[in-house]
Formats: structure tokens, sequence, C-alpha cells
């Protein structure tokens, strides 16, 4: 966490997977080790080219699933291990951690609050999760946020800093009043630059103390 206390700050922005569900990598971890591949090759083949590769134009909806299905493929089979992206998508969805909701809840009472994702048109919903169920838990923390923007939507996806931009122009908030939490350094580092405070999310406990220094609220 950036060690600079925000200066009148009037907005919280948010990640989603990995912050309020359980890190995506530990999935694609699981996924690894079923089909007998090194443990992170997912995560590594994702940051190569990560401004043009198949990972960045799904998520911008540049292509479709089916073209991601294959592109993904033929990029992970060119370092060793061929995986249908599909695949890779079945296990972005995780699990909901309930006292980030709780934080969420608490912290939309003193604060606007908004959720930037980079997600994909492959499951039900911005949280991208497969089975009913888990779509409509999802649903009903989105629905908590003042504005959720997705990259799918927007054409523009994390880190480029015009989504974050983006998101405090239709706020009406300064970046400068912002506070962001994220899981992934790439991410923090432009909303660092706009003038955010950041905070990178390694663990549940670890994010909601760093939340509370920062805010000055008190969360159970």
């Amino acid at each position: 966490m950036s060690n600079d206390t925000p200066n009148q700050a009037s907005a919280i922005l948010w990640d989603f997977g990995g912050v309020f569900t359980s890190s995506p990598f530990e999935a694609f971890n699981a996924l690894e080790a079923r089909l007998g591949v090194p443990a992170d090759f997912i995560r590594q083949t994702n940051a190569i080219n990560p401004e043009s590769n198949a990972w960045a134009q799904f998520e911008s909806n540049s292509v479709s699933l089916d073209e991601f299905d294959g592109l993904f493929a033929d990029e992970s089979e060119a370092r060793g291990h061929r995986i249908p992206g599909k695949e890779v998508i079945a296990m972005l969805s995780g699990t909901l951690r309930p006292r980030m909701v709780e934080v969420l809840k608490q912290c939309k009472k003193h604060y606007k609050v908004a959720c930037i994702t980079n997600n994909v048109k492959a499951g039900e919903g911005p949280g991208m999760a497969r089975e009913k169920s888990k779509a409509n838990a999802v649903a009903e923390v989105m629905a908590l946020f003042d504005l959720v923007v997705e990259s799918s939507v927007e054409g523009v996806r994390k880190p480029n800093p015009e989504i974050y931009t983006r998101t405090c122009e239709r706020l009406g908030v300064a970046c400068s009043e912002a506070i962001f939490l994220d899981d992934l350094g790439i991410n923090l580092k432009p909303a660092k630059a706009l003038g955010m405070q950041t905070i990178k999310v390694v663990s549940e406990a670890q994010a909601i103390d760093d939340l509370a220094n920062v805010t000055g609220l008190i969360f159970p």
C-alpha cells in the first residue's frame, strides 16, 4: 500500500476478481495441475504481449469466445503446452468473500463506490460466473456499486489509464479523490500515477486492514 494519506478521498474504486472473490490464479493453478502443466504457465502466457495478446483482445471485446479459444491455444502451444482458451475461461469465477462484501456496504455509507473490472463476455454478468446461483450472488454485489465499468463493454481495459479516468468522470470525482483496490500491481501503477491512493490486495484480511488505515473506518 502507498504510504501517502489521501487528500479528502470521496470515492473508492474496486477491482472484482481477486478482491471480492478468491484469486483466479488459484483456479488457473488447479487447471495447470490437472493438465500436467507447470504452475503459473497460464499467468505467464498472459504476461507476454499484454496489450495485444489473446487475453487482452478478449477482455476488450475485440474477439469472440470461439476466436479467443483458438488464439490462446496457439499462444500456449508456442510456449510448449496447448491449452484451449475455453478451458481457461471456465476457471474464471472465484468464490465470493462475504466479509469484503460487508466492507463494501459500510464504505458505501461514506464514499461513492465503483467497480472497474477487466472481464469477458463469457459468463453470467460482470463477475464472469458460470453457474446461475453464483451469478445471482455476484449480481447482488454488483448492484451495491454506484457504477460498474467493464472492459468488455468499454473496449478499454486496465491498465490503460483511460478506464480509470472514465470511471472518475462518471462518478464526478477527481482521480486524486479516489482510493483504488486491485490484486495486480500492473493495474495499480497507472492509478497511482493519476493521483489515486492504491491498495494491493494480497489477501482479504490485509486489504481490509489497509483500507481501514486509509479511511479511518472500523470494519467488523
